[in-house]
């Protein structure tokens, strides 16, 4: 996290978290949903403005992180604003010698591997759960036919309780749930 940031939170530690307004998409694109956006639907039907701006969207990664109930947030300053996720909090980038890279830049080591009735990859890792980008999937293949991966099958409902994120925590605000699903232990 940015140091700037801490300080903002120091200063005005009482900021009200901001719940809807930032989307992360199954490709690791970030899209702001204005007023109009969020009150036309859900994310990711309802998707908004991709956002383009380079500085931007590397102080999003910077000050991305998730809180002990699941929910994945950006620290903007001393707000929190909760990320809507269409698919997962990550989304993974694989090099050709599979080093395993988050969407924000962030490097990783892969650990489970699951697939889904889709056919949609996932890895987990030392940084959290995300889903293979379909422009890896030769890669993320070639893999799984060499036998580096073996990927279980599950069903892409039961990720965000065994994997403990929130695709929508603006709607579990809404719902009043008590709490996340708690992730199951590997």
């Amino acid at each position: 996290m940015d140091d700037i940031v801490r300080q903002a939170m120091a200063k005005w530690p009482n900021v009200p978290h901001c719940w809807g307004w930032l989307g992360l998409d199954a490709r690791g694109g970030w899209y702001m949903r204005d007023d109009r956006v969020q009150a036309a639907g859900p994310f990711p039907q309802h998707k908004g403005s991709l956002l383009r701006h380079d500085k931007l969207i590397e102080f999003i990664h910077r000050n991305y992180a998730r809180d002990e109930l699941g929910h994945w947030f950006f620290q903007n300053g001393p707000q929190r604003v909760y990320v809507e996720l269409e698919c997962t909090p990550l989304i993974w980038r694989l090099d050709a010698d599979l080093r395993l890279r988050a969407h924000t830049g962030q490097s990783a080591q892969a650990g489970a591997c699951v697939t889904d009735e889709l056919g949609r990859l996932y890895l987990d890792s030392d940084i959290g759960f995300g889903l293979v980008h379909t422009l890896d999937m030769g890669i993320a293949a070639d893999a799984v036919e060499a036998g580096i991966w073996q990927p279980e099958m599950t069903n892409a409902a039961d990720l965000p309780r065994r994997f403990g994120f929130v695709r929508s925590p603006a709607r579990e605000r809404q719902l009043g749930a008590a709490a996340a699903p708690q992730r199951e232990p590997t």
